[in-house]
């Protein structure tokens, strides 16, 4: 008898025991969905506050300026047009801006990906004398300011008589120390053994780069090119300084000039910063994934 009462008590407490664990179980799934749902409320309302000016800045661009001066807090535009955009290409010629910011940002990019990619080669894989000292030297540059040379390098391309041309708005700008460090960090995460295996088996230095090096460093390539792209494109100060006719301004350059022609239009200024902010922010969205792998990939070792 004593032993029948032990056992069911055995069974009971067992029974007591999965109620427990499983009651557990689902406190812990609840509090663990609970918190993704807040997290992704909290990110929502961040994202949806941090946007907010940007997406205003979209409405006034469709926005009548019978709209927009007014007592009313008008948000969203109560009849959209497109009159701000045809106005702010009539003004100023921003097709030819456009142009020019593309074909200088995307020289700066292709420019900036070969030399920086050449050079970190040299510094990782390379041996010469004075190396280590001539990598010191070009990543101190990082800590000049571009205003304090921005005088010498005017005075150095007015000399060559580049002004008012493409020359001066990319080949100043065809390296970068940063672009050097970015791949050198990269590179250093490939064991010699790689590169001295390939010029034993006859391996040029360039057949290395192009057959090896470029199809691992895909991801340290797509950050470069996004980052050096949009910083290409948000160039402002020395276009300023060395354009001085329509025809090779760039486009930050032309959102200044929509301010000088007209300012009482806000909405057309508007349309024209919501046009040249589409292809950085485009080129963001679409790297975003390879700028971010590509920062942090080289940071790792092995």
């Amino acid at each position: 008898m004593d032993s029948v009462i032990t056992t069911a008590a055995k069974e009971i407490n067992r029974d007591e025991l999965e109620k427990l664990k499983r009651s557990a179980t689902q406190k812990a799934l609840f509090r663990r969905r609970a918190g993704k749902f807040a997290l992704v409320i909290v990110n929502l309302a961040m994202s949806i506050f941090v946007l907010l000016p940007l997406l205003y800045a979209v409405s006034i661009a469709f926005m009548p300026s019978s709209e927009l001066f007014t007592t009313e807090m008008n948000l969203i535009p109560g009849n959209p047009t497109l009159e701000n955009f045809r106005q702010a290409m009539v003004k100023i010629p921003l097709n030819r801006f456009i142009v020019n910011s593309f074909f200088v940002a995307g020289c700066i990019t292709f420019g900036q990906i070969l030399s920086c990619s050449l050079a970190a080669f040299s510094f990782s894989f390379l041996d010469f004398k004075g190396k280590n000292l001539l990598f010191m030297v070009v990543m101190a540059t990082m800590m000049i300011p571009g205003e304090a040379t921005i005088i010498s390098n005017y005075l150095t391309v007015s000399g060559l008589h580049w002004l008012d041309s493409y020359n001066v708005l990319i080949i100043p700008y065809l390296t970068s120390a940063m672009g050097i460090f970015l791949f050198r960090q990269f590179y250093k995460s490939f064991p010699i053994s790689l590169y001295e295996s390939a010029r034993i088996d006859g391996c040029s230095n360039l057949r290395f780069i192009y057959s090896i090096l470029i199809p691992l460093t895909k991801s340290a390539i797509g950050a470069m090119a996004v980052y050096t792209f949009i910083n290409a494109w948000n160039m402002y100060m020395w276009p300023l300084l060395v354009t001085g006719s329509d025809r090779m301004r760039t486009v930050q350059i032309g959102i200044g000039m929509l301010d000088s022609v007209d300012s009482q239009s806000i909405s057309m200024m508007i349309a024209g910063v919501v046009m040249i902010i589409i292809p950085s922010i485009s080129v963001f969205i679409a790297g975003q994934r390879q700028l971010i792998r590509g920062m942090f990939s080289g940071a790792v070792k092995g």
